[in-house]
């Protein structure tokens, strides 16, 4: 059988642009295999959660401002994050707690402790234990971190499942610039609401001291409010990012432009 010229281009035409089109799904199927397994996966893992945006900050109502090292910059988070000097990680061989003083004192001097002013600023229905106008007994509240809706009780085990998380975890704010504050600010920074919300127990066990870079809330929609309070936090008391974590907040920001600095103004 003769085959024409112009047919016989046509079919090798044809043929080159299968195998291109062969070679473009098995790069994109590679680059979705790579994909899956650097963070697909755990993309795919994350429950989509409906929660809280946002936390309480101050309530005039019965708190009293704590006075930060530095006023929280105003405006634009992303712009306060560019402000904030990226180093290391000091040592934390001499880390302790103690270093920030007495754990839940009353720094705002209100006549109640750090601990019962948040879970009352947090909480929904509170209830007070008898004969006190301070100690919170019940309440309820949209927990930030996880999403869900959580009852709190006070009691000797109870009490556990609902904690209060330093938004820069202590041990944190030690290896980026705390060590360099007198103790009275680091124990600001221990008290400050804008750096303490109520939140899951095991949530917050489970970040323990990290940063951006190694944890983020399940909720994601608390994403943006969680690392501007970061933000806010170290900008407030002087204190620096890595790269890893810096890199992790303006992944976080880019979803959120326009979300602002908090202050407890």
């Amino acid at each position: 059988m003769t085959v024409s010229w112009s047919a016989y281009r046509k079919a090798r035409r044809r043929s080159r642009q299968a195998w291109a089109l062969l070679v473009l799904l098995a790069c994109a199927t590679v680059a979705l295999v790579a994909w899956f397994f650097m963070a697909g996966q755990f993309a795919v893992a994350e429950p989509a959660i409906a929660g809280p945006t946002a936390a309480p900050v101050f309530d005039a109502a019965f708190m009293k401002p704590v006075v930060p090292v530095r006023a929280v910059p105003q405006g634009s988070a992303r712009e306060a994050l560019e402000g904030l000097p990226v180093k290391g990680r000091a040592p934390n061989d001499n880390y302790e707690r103690e270093a920030f003083g007495q754990a839940w004192l009353d720094v705002d001097r209100n006549g109640c402790d750090t601990r019962n002013d948040i879970l009352r600023r947090d909480l929904a229905g509170v209830v007070f234990t008898e004969g006190s106008k301070c100690r919170i007994a019940a309440g309820t509240f949209h927990e930030p971190y996880t999403g869900q809706l959580v009852d709190f009780r006070r009691g000797q085990e109870s009490s556990k499942a609902v904690q209060i998380d330093h938004v820069v975890a202590l041990g944190d704010a030690w290896q980026k610039g705390a060590q360099q504050l007198t103790p009275q600010q680091r124990q600001s920074l221990a008290n400050d609401p804008v750096n303490l919300i109520a939140a899951d127990g095991p949530a917050n066990q489970q970040k323990s001291s990290g940063d951006a870079a190694t944890w983020l809330p399940k909720n994601k929609a608390f994403r943006c409010h969680y690392v501007a309070r970061q933000i806010s936090v170290k900008a407030a008391y002087g204190l620096w990012v890595t790269q890893p974590e810096k890199d992790a907040m303006k992944r976080v920001l880019d979803t959120c432009p326009d979300q602002s600095t908090v202050t407890a103004g």
